[in-house]
């Protein structure tokens, strides 16, 4: 018997099915809960874009609008990849890898999605070759999108030790980009509004690995040294093994 098994108690498949049984009462619990969250997300109040905002696209400049690309909701994922950084985050590649399947399905509910960068198109292009995506990423770098969307920090922002990021004041994060999901949709007057944001851990209901990883016996198994995606993730072309 190896290591996990000798954590865990062993019983009869009688005595499994009767705490399955506690367990999945729970479970609908939570599911129950997650539809009330969900509705209450839907419920919020919006407000109306009102800066015209262009990006660097590989086809040329684009505005806020097109990047809705003819659906009326779209959800913009605020990819880390600074103007000075070589490659993108690693965990926003993490989350990123769910995209392309996904949009397969969500573009055909009047959803659109972009994924949006301070940093050059040409950084964008290279490191979307290499990592093999599909989605639409465009470039903030000639905006204020990301510091509107309290996403991105400038050096004097850090200094002031009051940076403003997922709705609160964080300090300094030692950091000049942060993560973020922003939702947003157009009317058919063609006016905009913000829906929804989410920033750090809100991010997680993206990642569908994730919900693979919380069903088996070790978790996510992010056991140290920072107790997160941090102690095992690399993009997906960084692997050295396959798990075995």
């Amino acid at each position: 018997m190896n290591i996990v098994a000798k954590e865990h108690q062993i019983v009869s498949n009688e005595q499994w099915v009767a705490r399955r049984k506690i367990l999945l009462a729970e479970e609908k619990t939570w599911t129950r809960e997650r539809d009330r969250l969900a509705a209450k997300r839907r419920e919020l109040p919006w407000v109306r874009i009102e800066k015209e905002y262009k990006f660097a696209s590989a086809g040329g400049a684009v505005t806020l609008a097109e990047l809705f690309d003819g659906r009326s909701q779209l959800i913009v994922y605020h990819f880390m990849f600074g103007p000075e950084w070589e490659v993108g985050c690693p965990s926003c590649s993490f989350l990123a890898d769910h995209v392309d399947g996904a949009r397969q399905h969500f573009e055909h509910r009047d959803v659109s999605f972009c994924a949006v960068s301070r940093t050059s198109i040409e950084k964008i292009e290279a490191y979307r070759k290499r990592m093999g995506w599909k989605f639409r990423w465009v470039s903030s770098l000639a905006n204020d999108f990301n510091f509107d969307f309290k996403v991105s920090f400038t050096d004097e922002m850090r200094a002031s030790g009051h940076v403003q990021y997922n709705f609160g004041d964080i300090g300094d994060p030692g950091i000049d980009e942060l993560p973020g999901t922003s939702v947003f949709y157009k009317d058919s007057d063609g006016s905009i509004y913000r829906t929804y944001s989410s920033y750090a851990r809100g991010g997680e209901v993206l990642l569908g690995a994730y919900g693979f990883l919380d069903l088996v016996p070790k978790g996510r198994d992010e056991n140290g040294p920072r107790h997160d995606m941090g102690d095992w993730l690399k993009r997906h072309d960084e692997y050295g093994e396959n798990g075995r």
